[in-house]
Order: structure tokens, then C-alpha cells, then sequence
């Protein structure tokens, strides 16, 4: 999400190159109905895959985690360690060139070589082709309510796409309820 709209026309007109700054907004999705269930707002400084482990933890308390689907940015061996512990199958998807070896990672070591073995098998087998929810979250979400929050402070900024959020899942219970 962009920190602010302000300035656009400008940066178009004279194509300035302006550091605008956005927030990263990592959400847990239920793929069968496309309820956000656990959202963390961040700079763009953090990184995807420590914000796992937060988000695994609230949504667990919302539901019954059974299997995890994420994208490449998320392969680590921390991660896999700890949706193993948790009892979390893990959709994660491995980086290109990963290593078939544990290096302290089983559960990380299992989903790499059956990957490596076959992507396409991995995908039916996982149903890593749901993950499409989640995007599709996000599309429905910026078009919604836009690209951009209104606050200026970060705790405000987060406030606004915690609001965001909540008022999603409401219109998604309605449209839902026909």
C-alpha cells in the first residue's frame, strides 16, 4: 500500500522520481472463504518471512491452521521448523536453486526434494493453485478501498488498514448472506 497518494500528478507530469515509501500488509486468508483472519502492517524495510510466525499465531487463534500456502519469499528453515511444531503442513514454495539438504530442517529437507522431484505433482498434491485466494484478497481490497492510506503516522496507518480489513470481511459476510 502507498504511504500517500499526494503528489501523483506531479510525479506524472514532470516523471519525477520521489521515494514514496509503502506499507507492507502480510494477511492470513481463509481460502475457503476469503475472510482476512490475521493482518501486520510494516514498513517496507521487514521482511516476509518474519512476519510468519505472528501471523500463524494470531490466526491460530481464530481457527484451525492445517495447511499453510505461501510464496517463495517465506522459505526458510525457521518457518518450516515452526509450522512443524505448531502441525501445520507447510504449502510453502521453495526458492529457486534451494538445497535438497536439511541443515536443520527436516520438515524443510521433505517439502524441498518432493518439490524438486516434481513442481507440478507438489502443486496438486499441496492445492497450492488455492493460494489465488489470497491475491485475490488483495486485488478486492485495494480496489475497494484504494492503493493508499490517509494517516500520516504509522500507528494511525495501521489503525486505517486494521478498519480496512474489518470492514472487508463485513461486506464479504454480506455478499455471502444472498
Amino acid at each position: 500500500m502507498k504511504v500517500t497518494n499526494r503528489g501523483e500528478w506531479r510525479r506524472k507530469l514532470w516523471r519525477r522520481k520521489n521515494k514514496r515509501g509503502y506499507l507492507k500488509i502480510h494477511v492470513a486468508v481463509d481460502v475457503k472463504t476469503g475472510q482476512i483472519l490475521a493482518m501486520e502492517v510494516t514498513d517496507e524495510r521487514t521482511g516476509d518471512s518474519k512476519m510468519l510466525k505472528p501471523l500463524i499465531e494470531r490466526t491460530s487463534e481464530r481457527a484451525n491452521i492445517k495447511l499453510a500456502f505461501m510464496e517463495s519469499a517465506h522459505d526458510s528453515r525457521e518457518n518450516f521448523n515452526f509450522l512443524e511444531s505448531k502441525g501445520i503442513e507447510p504449502g510453502i514454495r521453495p526458492k529457486r536453486g534451494a538445497s535438497g539438504k536439511a541443515r536443520g530442517s527436516w520438515a524443510r529437507r521433505r517439502a524441498t526434494r518432493e518439490f524438486m522431484k516434481g513442481e507440478k505433482r507438489w502443486k496438486r498434491r499441496v492445492g497450492y493453485g488455492r493460494r489465488w485466494k489470497v491475491e485475490g484478497t488483495f486485488s478486492n481490497l485495494k480496489r475497494t478501498f484504494g492503493e493508499f492510506v490517509v494517516a500520516r503516522e504509522f500507528k494511525n496507518m495501521v489503525q486505517e488498514m486494521l478498519l480496512k480489513a474489518f470492514t472487508y470481511n463485513l461486506l464479504m459476510n454480506l455478499s455471502v448472506g444472498r
